[in-house]
């Protein structure tokens, strides 16, 4: 039994620790069979930026604005580590992302006084399987990404395109900086819709994941937006398939995509282009 020492916090992590706080999180993935940090968490742990970082000696949490990630390390749970950590963090209002719906993290959630309150789904269609012909509106054509050129633009329209998107659509020229300089970053897969004029309508920004443990290697939906007088023209159903394609074309023989459990519009139009849902990652809400 590893004693649960007094909570550390830092708004950066050395390279040491940056190390340690990863391996934690590799030992929970293998346990549990998903990875517990979501990308922006293990891009603040790696890059810095916003948020706290807090650390017993078995366990880490991240904070940010009210929301945050948490994870113990699965040789030393039940031992007071998660316990500490939100302990730490003190009784205010908390949102905390659990990835994947383990029976553990619901009870710990539950007897912390925390409520089920959003469902993330990841989707996943086979690539093999034939797509739909969905054509570009009139006037509309798609172009790749243009580094040190697009990337106002794409914060502007990504704005407008989440605007009551609690995470997506507060990216900044940073967030979109920080993936650029990742090293899966692939400006060919990031497909711009533009007008005649050349201004940007829409977007379906593609990512690629090697094989994982039991996981194939991945074509990923990452983030597909539309400006908003761009919907009803069919023009998010058409950047589907146009970076579904894309990633056929790559030879990705999988697809997925995260979407909102609520977000009845994206769900329907994802269903209908062949997507059923593999997992679910849960936010848990403390009021």
């Amino acid at each position: 039994m590893t004693e649960v020492q007094p909570v550390r916090a830092a708004d950066r992590l050395s390279a040491a620790e940056i190390d340690d706080v990863l391996a934690l999180a590799d030992a929970a993935a293998q346990a549990d069979g998903v990875y517990p940090l979501s990308e922006d968490v293990v891009l603040c742990i790696r890059n810095g930026g916003a948020g706290v970082h807090l650390r017993t000696s078995a366990g880490y949490a991240f904070l940010e604005d009210g929301a945050g990630e948490l994870v113990v390390h699965p040789a030393h749970r039940r031992q007071g580590h998660g316990t500490a950590l939100l302990g730490a963090i003190g009784p205010t209002e908390l949102r905390i992302w659990a990835h994947g719906d383990d029976p553990g993290a619901r009870a710990f959630a539950e007897h912390n006084g925390f409520t089920r309150d959003r469902v993330l789904w990841q989707m996943r269609r086979s690539l093999l399987d034939p797509l739909p012909d969905v054509p570009l509106p009139a006037g509309v054509t798609i172009r790749g990404f243009r580094p040190g050129f697009d990337e106002q633009g794409w914060v502007e329209v990504n704005a407008k395109a989440f605007a009551q998107h609690p995470e997506q659509g507060r990216w900044t020229l940073d967030d979109l900086l920080v993936r650029e300089a990742e090293p899966w970053f692939d400006p060919a897969g990031f497909l711009l819709a533009v007008d005649i004029a050349d201004s940007l309508l829409g977007f379906h920004w593609t990512k690629v994941h090697p094989p994982a443990g039991l996981d194939p290697a991945l074509g990923e939906i990452y983030v597909l937006g539309v400006e908003p007088s761009g919907h009803q023209r069919g023009l998010g159903a058409a950047l589907s398939v146009a970076g579904l394609r894309h990633l056929a074309a790559a030879g990705l023989e999988w697809a997925s995509l995260y979407v909102d459990e609520s977000n009845e519009a994206a769900v329907k139009l994802y269903r209908r282009l062949g997507f059923e849902v593999h997992s679910a990652d849960i936010n848990y809400h403390r009021g």
